[in-house]
């Protein structure tokens, strides 16, 4: 165990009592207590009471935060560093898991000591004031770049699986593609023997493009096999090769019995498995190049709403928006978790709406958090709801946004837009989602409330014109 000589002497060297009178030194050299931790040792877990000053004399102590289970290095105690409890301090608890790292040897002035340090100490008190503005200022920077983090890792899960189902469906499609048109040589030997007159040509090329700009009504499944049912007995009552195949692609294109009875009468008889098979492969070609298209279109759209949502082609000033834009498109980057959950959204968007002047990506890290909080309410529950709203009070927006889910308890609604307050669990919130939402909407003169019981709860949203 140390003497208080060699106590004072390590106290010495902590950078921020270089310039202190050394009877403060002195003073601190004979309260406190000195602690040795072998090399893996736990000094303290989440949550654990802190009702002591720290300085590591020697060795390390890493500090870890626990996410999904998992302990994740986050940063380390150097030797001389200030740490634990300090004057003024609101700390309660410890807010990571601390291990030391070889031989760790900390001095420990305890809380109950903090009146004498602050009357008969005033330079030391300064000190360990201006260190615990560094350290709050240094862990919010840090908490805030976390959250960035697990905002992005939200949103790149989300984009992920959106353009996972469109990006294969292209793949596919192409493939199919490529494979069907390798057949196509194939297929031009029968229609290259058709002897034909412009007037049939015609005719067929009418019937054709007028399947294919048609559009098809939504059939049950029912209606839809009952008519795949009825092509398939034409082609078989005709002889059509391989009619087994082409029945569901005639049918998804709206060809009847008749339409095929009166392309079998422009038709020599033995032309008719020729021209009915050419069809087959020009609306198999059709159906793979939309299918293509419309996952290629549902991919530009997903990339629209990142563009819209991060405002990435602009520069950081207000302008005057659609507010529904920056809804919609928060809704689209959080499609999955809307579907996972089962979530029935409804819209009511008031027509004729200013276009307020807004930070538009600042205004849609709002619209993301409140979103994004409400489907984490409504997780695992039936019948779940969000409703968002928007209409023009007085010279004000008001946007409402409300969930069906089990709601806020009365003694913490004042407290949820506080910094790093949250009630979610290790590892899923850092408590700073709402307390940005605050401080985006004051930057737009605007203010933002909550009204909450059980089985309701609505953000609204309220800024100038």
């Amino acid at each position: 165990m140390l003497t208080k000589e060699e106590i004072y002497t390590n106290l010495m060297k902590v950078p921020e009592f270089k310039n202190l009178p050394p009877s403060q030194i002195e003073w601190m050299a004979t309260k406190g207590t000195i602690s040795i931790h072998p090399d893996g040792e736990q000094l303290f877990k989440l949550g654990d009471p802190m009702n002591e000053l720290r300085i590591l004399f020697k060795g390390r102590i890493n500090l870890y935060m626990e996410q999904g289970g998992n302990l994740y290095y986050f940063d380390v105690v150097e030797p001389f560093e200030i740490s634990g409890r300090l004057p003024y301090s609101r700390m309660k608890g410890a807010g990571a898991i601390g291990v030391a790292v070889e031989e760790a040897i900390s001095y420990r002035l305890h809380s109950d000591y903090f009146h004498e340090l602050i009357t008969t100490n005033y330079e030391l008190a300064e000190v360990l004031v201006h260190a615990m503005t560094d350290r709050v200022r240094e862990f919010t920077k840090f908490q805030q770049q976390n959250d960035k983090m697990m905002a992005l890792g939200k949103l790149s899960a989300g984009l992920a699986h959106e353009l996972n189902n469109p990006s294969a469906a292209v793949v596919r499609g192409a493939q199919e593609l490529k494979k069907h048109l390798a057949n196509l040589p194939e297929h031009f030997k029968g229609v290259i023997r058709i002897q034909s007159t412009e007037v049939i040509v015609d005719g067929v090329n009418d019937l054709l493009f007028s399947k294919i700009n048609a559009t098809q009504p939504a059939l049950s499944l029912m209606e839809k096999t009952k008519k795949e049912d009825v092509m398939l007995q034409w082609l078989d009552d005709n002889e059509i090769q391989e009619g087994y195949m082409m029945a569901e692609t005639f049918s998804d294109f709206g060809f009847n019995r008749d339409d095929m009875e009166g392309l079998a009468k422009m038709l020599r008889p033995q032309d008719k498995n020729a021209v009915v098979d050419w069809l087959f492969q020009v609306l198999t070609t059709e159906r793979l190049v939309h299918d293509i298209e419309e996952a290629a279109r549902r991919i530009n759209t997903l990339v629209s709403s990142i563009k819209s949502y991060t405002h990435m082609d602009q520069a950081p000033a207000k302008e005057p928006i659609d507010i529904r834009e920056g809804l919609q498109s928060t809704l689209t980057l959080l499609n999955h978790k809307i579907k996972r959950n089962r979530v029935q959204v409804t819209l009511h968007f008031a027509e004729n709406l200013p276009k307020p002047k807004i930070y538009v990506s600042s205004m849609n890290q709002v619209w993301m958090n409140i979103i994004d909080n409400a489907l984490d309410a409504l997780e695992g529950k039936d019948d779940a709801r969000l409703d968002i709203t928007t209409e023009r009070d007085r010279e004000f927006i008001l946007v409402t946004i409300t969930d069906n889910g089990p709601g806020i308890p009365r003694e913490i609604q004042d407290k949820i837009f506080d910094a790093f307050y949250t009630t979610k669990p290790v590892g899923k919130g850092t408590g700073l989602g709402l307390e940005i939402v605050r401080q985006i909407i004051r930057r737009h003169d605007g203010e933002v409330k909550v009204r909450s019981v059980p089985g309701q709860t609505s953000f609204e949203v309220c800024f100038p014109l």
